[in-house]
This record gives structure tokens, C-alpha cells and sequence, in this order.
């Protein structure tokens, strides 16, 4: 069964700015959706901010193996309850794709609880992208090494946490460095950031890049059941536990007491 993937768009530079429009003219999440459809194992749909509930229902995401997030322009327009439902997502088992800037996404600094916050400069340089970690899955069938012509340059320190593994680090005609593929386990769900992908420029176009999605979409994959309620805390009474025991010591409130008014 094929890996069911929704790209998620905001889809708003290309509506508003004449070069996205011209470089991808259905949409950057459609181009997106189009290169992972080459993969026979991956079945790639849209959705978009302006979709209804963004397009991203209960039902739809529980449907969802990995769901792949490009935001920019209108991160404060994505609906609170949706980012509730896409981390509650994550947390249960759907994996999760990152991509450029998107690491100040509502969703992604939720998952990360940190700022997510980095330097950056638009001025089309170049970027050569180095593999980290060889024989990692994401960068199967890629050089050690590899180079967009024109990119948006984001620059350490990047205000995320520690990650589970660096894939990439890119390095920047004027000279700034970045960790430019990050993975993390947030509850059960697997998350993946990528770094390239300014609107402006052709990257999603790139083979490379191409590899670096598919790879990333099969990482995310997690085959298991979900969790049915990941926010659940429940207490284990005393004659459930593991090994028998004897309930000892005051309880915070004795039964059918309420506490002090």
C-alpha cells in the first residue's frame, strides 16, 4: 500500500508574486505533491490554507501517513484548533515534514517548544549542502555533497532543540553555515525539517531536492497503529500494578473529598 502523503500549502505567493507564479505555476505544494508521486510507494494529494478547516479534517489526517508542511507568508493565519489536530496527529504516529520556512510554522514551534528562530538573507547565493550522516535513509542516492545555484540563506544559531540526527549542513556563498536537515521523535511520530525551498527560486524543481523528499516521506512513514489518544494520562490503581503491592501512606485527597475552600 502506497505511503498516503498530503502536501500542505499556504498557497499565497503564488496568488500575489509574479516569479512564484511563473516557477510554479500550480502551486509549490503541487509541484511538490507531483515529485512525490514519481515514487510508485508514495501517493501524494494538496491541501491549502485556504481550503476549508485548511484543508486538514479529523478525518483526513487520520488518513494521513505524512503530512508535509510549506508555510511563509501567513504562519498567524492557520487556525489554532487545526494546529491542535495536526500535533495531536503527530503525537498518535503521522510523521511529519518540515520544509524551509516552515520552522516558524504554528505546528513546528508547537512540536519543538522552542523559538525556531534563525539569521537570514535573501540574496540568491549559492548553497552546497553536505551529507552528515552517510547511509542515512533520507540521503539515499545522493552524492556526499550537492549544490542549489540560488538560494535564501539561513544562518546558525538556529533556535531548535537538540536534534535526533543532523542529515545536512549547508554552507553559503557568503560564508554563513546551517544544520539543514534536522529529525526529531515527538510522541509517537516521526519529523523530518529540510531546509531548501525559498519561493523565489527553482529548488523544488531540483532532482536532488526530489530525492531529499521522497526519502524524507518514506523516513516519516510509521507503519504502526495509531496512539488512540495521546494526551491521555491515566492513574493505575494499586491492584493493576505490575508486581502486587500494598497501598501505603495519605493520599493528596482521601476519596469524596474535594480539598480545603
Amino acid at each position: 500500500m502506497a505511503i498516503r502523503t498530503v502536501v500542505w500549502g499556504e498557497n499565497v505567493h503564488e496568488q500575489h508574486n509574479r516569479i512564484v507564479a511563473s516557477l510554479y505555476p500550480d502551486g509549490m505544494h503541487q509541484c511538490i505533491a507531483d515529485a512525490l508521486n514519481a515514487d510508485p510507494d508514495i501517493s501524494a494529494t494538496t491541501a491549502t490554507l485556504q481550503d476549508p478547516e485548511h484543508g486538514l479534517t479529523q478525518e483526513r489526517l487520520a488518513e494521513t501517513d505524512v503530512l508535509v508542511w510549506w508555510g511563509h507568508a501567513a504562519h498567524g493565519d492557520v487556525a489554532d484548533d487545526v494546529v491542535e489536530r495536526v500535533c495531536n496527529a503527530v503525537w498518535s504516529g503521522m510523521g511529519m515534514m518540515f520544509l524551509h520556512s516552515a520552522h516558524f510554522s504554528k505546528p513546528f514551534k508547537r512540536l519543538m517548544g522552542s523559538p525556531c528562530n534563525l539569521t537570514w538573507r535573501e540574496a540568491g547565493e549559492r548553497e552546497r549542502l553536505w551529507v552528515t550522516s552517510r547511509n542515512h535513509p533520507i540521503t539515499r542516492g545522493l552524492p556526499d555533497s550537492f549544490e542549489l545555484e540560488m538560494e535564501e540563506m539561513y544562518g546558525e544559531p538556529f533556535g531548535v532543540p537538540e536534534p535526533l540526527e543532523t542529515v545536512f549542513i549547508s554552507w553559503f556563498q557568503g560564508g554563513d553555515v546551517f544544520r539543514s536537515g534536522l529529525t526529531y521523535k515527538r510522541g509517537a511520530g516521526n519529523v523530518f525539517y529540510f531546509r531548501p525551498g525559498h519561493e523565489t527560486y527553482p529548488t523544488y524543481h531540483d532532482a536532488n531536492v526530489h530525492t531529499v523528499l521522497k526519502n524524507g516521506v518514506r523516513w516519516a512513514f510509521n507503519p504502526m497503529a495509531r496512539v488512540k489518544d495521546p494526551n491521555e494520562a491515566p492513574n493505575v490503581p494499586v491492584e493493576a500494578a505490575p508486581e502486587k503491592i500494598e497501598e501505603r501512606g495519605p493520599k493528596l485527597h482521601a476519596e469524596g473529598e474535594e480539598g480545603f475552600r
